[in-house]
């Protein structure tokens, strides 16, 4: 437990943060999405296309980790740590707009961006990447099965899968400069703990 907020932590203390089924969800869908976007990018760069070349083989690959990217979530519904960080997510409260307020103004202090344990950024990010993959999911298999749907269908399928690839593409790269920049959060992916000092600045609301 983390000591009350007027209290001074000790230096180094370090608090819990995720559960090893939280980390395990994430590695899962950062490793299948991370796998969607190479494979993806293979077939529409030429010059990667032509370097790795096998087009059939990166096809199926590309379809085979577009179908089990749901698999880490639905996974780790399992877990009740898992489904209370989803709660989390999921829920917006008057902090929330204080924060998006602050970030929109470029003000850094964390007296002006209140937290809990997500802050908005987050939990807009979570709802955003997981609406955008049950629709490359849906585009993604009328493109598959060709059979299943009318050619107009099929054609706006294209369109939107293609764009939307694109779109995740820009926001994966803004998600991944964010984690760079932060290496207290990624140690609470990769060992469960942060330090007290970090969720004191970061996520003042938050009570492990």
């Amino acid at each position: 437990m983390r000591p009350p907020a007027d209290t001074p932590a000790p230096p180094g203390t370090r608090v819990h943060r995720f559960a090893p089924a939280e980390r395990w969800v994430h590695r899962g869908t950062a490793a299948l999405m991370g796998l969607c976007v190479l494979t993806a990018a293979v077939l529409y760069v030429p010059p990667l296309a032509i370097l790795v070349g096998r087009r059939e083989l990166v096809v199926r690959v590309h379809e085979c980790a577009g179908l089990a990217l749901p698999a880490p979530v639905l996974l780790g519904l399992a877990s009740r740590a898992f489904r209370t960080d989803l709660r989390f997510l999921n829920r917006f409260g008057p902090h929330d707009r204080l924060w998006l307020s602050a970030a929109l103004r470029r003000v850094t202090a964390p007296a002006s961006r209140p937290a809990g344990k997500f802050n908005a950024g987050q939990k807009i990010y979570a709802a955003w990447i997981a609406g955008a993959t049950l629709v490359m999911l849906g585009t993604g298999l009328m493109m598959w099965f060709t059979h299943l749907t009318p050619l107009m269908w099929r054609t706006s399928a294209t369109f939107v899968h293609d764009w939307l690839a694109l779109t995740i593409g820009v926001v994966l790269a803004g998600h991944i400069g964010k984690a760079l920049g932060d290496p207290e959060a990624r140690k609470g992916l990769r060992t469960g703990t942060v330090s007290e000092e970090w969720a004191r600045q970061e996520h003042p609301l938050w009570r492990p």
